[in-house]
């Protein structure tokens, strides 16, 4: 058993933990839940995506659009940013992915299913390979939905939110 030092000041002999207590204040641990930050209060980010793995460069995306990468982090709270990635059509893919990689969609009919390669979807619509990714790395639930809405994808470098001055994200 440790014994801490007495206290030669009191009257009453006590016993004094090795770390200053303020004796007329208690502290009670609350927990902190952030605030749903406004349209005004949340930050902007901007990626640019050529050249860089699609899976990490998701990951990122993911959890900027969370607001895993702040410090104020719940995740029964939205407060994540907005986030523009630029060059979508320049994302990289490992290994024979661009033939290999296949994305299906099925419409509900007998026969309804459609089969489509990451080439010709990079031709089409590059903003969706994207968009895929970053949806696969989300809880699916009613905020992701609504974080989703956050994401802004395009082919190219030129982008229309240069007004919000996005900063750029690692």
């Amino acid at each position: 058993m440790k014994k801490f030092p007495v206290d030669s000041r009191a009257e009453i002999v006590y016993l004094v933990p090795p770390f200053p207590i303020s004796r007329t204040v208690h502290v009670i641990m609350k927990t902190f839940v952030p605030q749903t930050p406004t349209y005004e209060e949340r930050r902007w980010a901007l990626i640019n995506a050529e050249d860089k793995p699609l899976g990490r460069l998701a990951v990122s995306v993911a959890n900027a659009l969370r607001g895993k990468d702040t410090r104020v982090f719940d995740p029964s709270v939205d407060t994540g940013a907005f986030v523009v990635v630029t060059n979508a059509a320049k994302v990289r893919l490992t290994g024979r992915k661009d033939q290999q990689k296949t994305y299906q969609t099925y419409s509900g009919y007998r026969g309804g299913q459609k089969t489509i390669t990451v080439a010709s979807m990079r031709e089409r619509h590059p903003d969706r390979i994207i968009r895929l990714a970053v949806w696969g790395m989300l809880p699916k639930n009613n905020l992701s939905k609504k974080a989703m809405t956050r994401l802004k994808v395009y082919a190219g470098a030129e982008h229309p939110h240069a007004a919000q001055k996005p900063a750029a994200l690692a």
